[in-house]
């Protein structure tokens, strides 16, 4: 079959293969446009994702340290605990026989009690009370010491604490 097509045919031809033409370039520029906003928020929502991720890392840093020093200071509250009930139970049971205290003097004057001599020197030693400045009870008055540690007893019979080391009664003019 042969056919003749006219010069108004191919005009229309044209004008008709135009319109679907046009209509492909505008759905592919609309498409253009989606997919470039697409992409323009598939970017700004892997930005948030990433800024999410780094403060849950920050925060979970955080948690951590955090649950670290609960833990430090549950530790503590538990070693505290422990010690007020010792020193609860202590207390309450009272002084016994032969139980000691040792009293730090400044002069003569009472200045401190502690329990031990060493708890007396390691005291007085983070107050500036220097190492060397410690003297032994001898026969010199008290009073003449800057400072001196005496030790006391508790005597039972006595309800109370006496002297440690009694010095040596002096004979006044030889006559005794």
């Amino acid at each position: 079959m042969i056919r003749i097509v006219t010069r108004a045919r191919l005009a229309q031809l044209e004008d008709d293969a135009r319109t679907p033409n046009e209509q492909a370039r505008q759905t592919n520029g609309a498409a253009n446009e989606a997919f470039g906003q697409h992409v323009r928020e598939l970017y700004a929502v892997t930005d948030r994702a990433e800024r999410a991720e780094a403060a849950t890392t920050e925060v979970g840093v955080l948690l951590a340290r955090a649950v670290e020093e609960l833990s430090a200071a549950q530790q503590e509250l538990l070693l505290k605990g422990i010690e007020i009930r010792r020193l609860r139970e202590d207390l309450s049971r009272g002084p016994r026989e032969g139980e000691t205290l040792t009293v730090l003097l400044h002069y003569g004057e009472p200045h401190t009690i502690y329990a031990t001599r060493e708890d007396a020197y390691a005291d007085t030693i983070t107050h500036g009370v220097p190492a060397g400045a410690w003297v032994p009870a001898d026969e010199r008055p008290v009073s003449e010491v800057a400072w001196r540690c005496e030790a006391f007893i508790y005597d039972a019979a006595s309800n109370g604490f006496r002297r440690a080391f009694v010095p040596a009664p002096r004979l006044v003019g030889e006559a005794a």
